[in-house]
């Protein structure tokens, strides 16, 4: 009597063999943050930041306090690099201007511009930059292409309001003397421009990132 065959086990697959996953379906993650190519960014951002203090700002007011282009490169730079990059590349920027270097608003350098009723924006720079840039990860992660410009302007409207007109209105609260309510008065002027500035930001942010997908979240098969 002849026994039954014993089914062989079927062969195990090696790592070559094994299915991979369908096109289009990697998970995305952020980029290092300190590989060489984040590394140059980071110093090319910090340099665009640098060269728009180089645009004569326009006075407002009474207190010394202009209208000028680095809001804009901030916010150009938080939604492109994201948030721990865009920080770093702020940081940089500040760290030479405060060592001397004449690239702030007006050829200004130092701590000295501290002192000053713009001191409270200074401050705020390389937080907007992280909060921004964080949104922004986020925005590039879970919203379709399309819609991207909307949400990169929607949250620079309240990066803007949280991490640069907050400190802006405390910083003239300290250094001028003011009042509350003659602070915050003296900061809405800054409104309409800055709604303008993060419209462009989150323009220029589309166009980056539709040029170079992976500047900022990179797809892993």
């Amino acid at each position: 009597m002849t026994r039954p065959a014993t089914p062989s086990p079927a062969p195990s697959q090696s790592p070559a063999q094994a299915p991979r996953p369908a096109a289009g379906t990697g998970r995305r993650t952020t980029r290092r943050i300190w590989d060489a190519q984040s590394l140059a960014l980071i110093s090319v951002f910090a340099a665009l930041i640098a060269a728009s203090a180089i645009v004569p700002g326009i006075p407002v007011g009474g207190f010394g306090v202009p209208i000028t282009l680095q809001t804009l490169a901030i916010m150009v730079t938080g939604l492109v690099l994201g948030g721990p990059r865009a920080a770093a590349a702020v940081a940089l920027y500040l760290l030479l201007a405060f060592a001397g270097l004449p690239i702030f608003s007006g050829g200004r350098a130092g701590l000295q511009v501290l002192a000053g009723g713009s001191a409270g924006y200074i401050a705020g720079f390389i937080l907007a930059a992280l909060l921004v840039g964080m949104a922004a990860e986020q925005v590039i992660r879970r919203v379709p292409a399309k819609r991207r410009g909307l949400w990169f302007f929607l949250s620079a409207v309240v990066v803007t309001v949280v991490a640069s007109h907050l400190p802006g209105v405390l910083g003239m609260m300290v250094n001028l003397k003011l009042s509350w309510p003659a602070a915050f008065a003296s900061d809405l002027i800054f409104y309409p421009g800055d709604i303008v500035k993060d419209a462009v930001a989150s323009a220029a942010a589309v166009a980056a990132h539709r040029a170079f997908p992976d500047i900022l979240v990179r797809r892993v098969k």
